[in-house]
């Protein structure tokens, strides 16, 4: 009786903390004004043309995703890589690693020309990543058809608040998309227990992520304490590609608990 009553008492906090954000989210976008974006947002410290090729490191810089995101996509598909156990969870890995190849291609072309007619490819397939990702890891903790649910609702969701920046110019809900999610991963992550091992590089994932946006709001301090040679936005890319190479390296490593369980009960 006791531990049905703290299963119950887990789902009363989890719905809370899912209805709190759900709240919070109505009263930004009810209560707050429209948010255009801000011309400043297309104006980076290192604009240096080194390579014949504007703003040179802001562009090559993305390079790492498309290596990443290329192999990543190709083991999923292959199959024999990656310890992926269904075609929904190997679905939301895929559309990640094809999300990833977007950047590369998004952001390095946003790069060679900053303004907002530019930014709409730097913005969607960031978003199509983070909708994947947390996709990923609902499937992998919650479920495949809630996991799978979660993707197609938040990839419409990402397309919508694209379209809607482009006609209203308005970021609200491009903002919410981009802090919600991922806070939302690393909150799955924690209240939800795995069918995998190696779960700790979720975690890790997390802390590069908040380590990369660090070095994108100290851009200009971290520019000036190197001399001059790679501005925080740069350095921001390298460690955003870091992500998907963890995350991968997770995919190859970790076991289904309940087959190192079984693996572990027949030795002698």
């Amino acid at each position: 009786m006791s531990w049905v009553a703290n299963q119950q008492l887990r789902r009363w906090k989890r719905t809370r903390i899912w209805a709190g954000m759900v709240f919070g989210c109505i009263v930004f976008l009810f209560f707050t004004p429209k948010i255009p974006r801000s011309p400043y947002h297309h104006h980076f410290l290192d604009m240096r043309n080194l390579l014949g090729v504007p703003s040179t490191l802001n562009v090559i810089t993305n390079f790492p995703f498309l290596v990443v995101g290329v192999l990543g996509l190709v083991f999923t598909l292959e199959g024999g890589v990656f310890n992926i156990s269904s075609q929904g969870e190997a679905f939301a890995w895929a559309l990640y690693y094809a999300g990833i190849v977007g950047i590369a291609f998004g952001s390095a072309y946003y790069h060679l020309k900053p303004d907002n007619s530019r930014v709409l490819w730097d913005t969607l397939p960031m978003m199509v990543a983070y909708a994947s990702l947390f996709s990923c890891v609902a499937i992998e903790r919650i479920g495949q058809r809630i996991g799978l649910c979660c993707l197609f609702t938040l990839l419409f969701a990402s397309f919508l608040s694209v379209a809607y920046e482009r006609i209203y110019s308005d970021i609200r809900f491009c903002v919410i998309f981009q802090l919600i999610l991922p806070s939302a991963i690393p909150g799955v992550a924690f209240m939800y227990p795995s069918r995998y091992t190696h779960s700790t590089y979720w975690f890790w994932s997390t802390g590069i992520y908040l380590l990369a946006k660090f070095e994108a709001v100290a851009d200009k301090k971290i520019y000036d304490v190197n001399s001059y040679i790679i501005s925080g936005h740069s350095l921001e890319h390298l460690c955003l590609a870091l992500i998907p190479i963890l995350l991968s390296v997770m995919l190859i490593y970790r076991e289904l608990r309940f087959q190192r369980l079984g693996a572990l009960k027949d030795r002698p």
